[in-house]
């Protein structure tokens, strides 16, 4: 290979490194400084398990505070849990349905759709947070795939430069 193609090839590789890495570099600092923004709205939020009467499945969460998005999925489940036992598997806009059928004079449709709503917007809040905890961590996971990939460009120029 002639001078000439080593150098630009060197240049190419070295560059298409040298981005990779920077790319990688910013997502993974991103994803990091998402992680830590979420933990932190989390805890502001002081949603803690309840220390008793939980479900056997949630057992290992009693007391413990949600502080991260595999906390906030589970405590969102568990939401869900109680409002389809508060409503009887209903959903807010059934309910509404049910209470717009009597007239919108149903005391107890009334407060069953209160609490239909508050549930459902709590757990959506939570599964946003557990949504974007997975996004933060997909942007880690991706920045250092592209970090190892640009180092193998940058080592590839460099050889490729050295070689005679």
């Amino acid at each position: 290979m002639d001078n000439v193609r080593r150098l630009t090839l060197m240049l190419l590789l070295g560059g298409v490194g040298v981005s990779m890495l920077t790319a990688g570099t910013v997502m993974t600092v991103r994803g990091m400084r998402g992680k830590q923004e979420i933990r932190d709205e989390l805890i502001r939020q002081k949603i803690t398990f309840p220390a008793k009467g939980l479900p056997a499945e949630y057992d290992r969460y009693a007391g413990r505070r949600v502080e991260n998005g595999a906390h906030a999925r589970v405590f969102s489940e568990m939401i869900g849990g109680n409002v389809r036992k508060a409503t009887a598997g209903r959903s807010y806009s059934e309910i509404s349905a049910d209470l717009h059928a009597a007239g919108g004079q149903d005391e107890k449709l009334t407060a069953l759709r209160q609490t239909a709503f508050m549930g459902e917007t709590l757990r959506a809040s939570l599964m946003s947070a557990y949504q974007a905890w997975q996004v933060t961590s997909l942007a880690i996971g991706l920045g250092a795939v592209l970090m190892g990939a640009g180092a193998a460009f940058v080592v590839v120029g460099t050889v490729l430069s050295s070689a005679q």
